[in-house]
């Protein structure tokens, strides 16, 4: 796998820690966006504002700078989640900055690096949305209104890429085991929440050559939530 590379967006955070350590264990070239400068002597680190256009181009850019290993996969990790209250409690500036989290740089970075995907001939999109897509909760429509938009862009780009040798899917996490979740829930169950390498090597299947047949469809990685 050593000729092939992957950019993780969000690979910083809590699941995107994860998502790298598979693809690099896996061998691949593994590139992440950053707001700020920083090494850690694995991945490729490139700083850019993936909320804009100019930011999520620089960091296609350094996805496809070694020639030796072509863009094969973008794995889209960056959002947020926020709770608002009811519909009526929630400020529309508040709505729409779950729109912009969520659903903003995921297409602006399969945009970007799309064209390079199709001249792999075997290029692969892997896109996070969340169990609140298909199963929504009180107090927090902004969030699930992105991430179901998420989910239906992704849906989209398979059925446009599947002639073009690009293949889109979608994971659904319900509440990941994170630490930044456990500060948040405290007296939850925590053991039932899924650990993010589990949901890393499903997003790295999703990535590879292995899941070839599959585009289009929208995985739930619930743990036992």
């Amino acid at each position: 796998m050593t000729e092939r590379t992957v950019l993780v967006t969000g690979g910083t955070g809590g699941l995107g820690g994860a998502v790298t350590a598979a693809f690099l264990d896996a061998g691949w070239r593994v590139v992440v966006p950053q707001r700020e400068p920083g090494t850690d002597g694995g991945p490729v680190r490139v700083v850019a504002d993936l909320l804009t256009p100019e930011g999520a181009a620089r960091a296609v850019e350094a996805a496809t700078a070694e020639p030796g290993a072509p863009l094969r996969a973008v794995v889209n990790l960056v959002g947020g989640y926020a709770a608002d209250g009811l519909v009526h409690e929630t400020p529309v500036e508040e709505f729409e900055r779950m729109l912009r989290l969520n659903l903003r740089p995921t297409y602006l970075v399969t945009h970007a690096a799309l064209p390079h995907l199709m001249a792999s001939g075997d290029g692969a999109v892997v896109c996070v949305s969340a169990r609140a897509a298909v199963s929504p909760f009180p107090g927090a429509s902004g969030y699930a209104t992105a991430k179901a938009a998420v989910r239906a862009f992704a849906e989209t780009v398979a059925v446009e890429y599947r002639q073009r040798g690009v293949r889109c899917n979608t994971v659904l996490p319900s509440v990941i085991d994170t630490p930044a979740n456990r500060a948040a829930q405290p007296g939850a169950d925590h053991g039932r929440w899924v650990p993010p390498a589990e949901i890393a090597e499903v997003i790295r299947f999703l990535a590879s050559p292995e899941s070839a047949p599959t585009s289009g469809a929208s995985i739930p990685v619930y743990g036992r939530a």
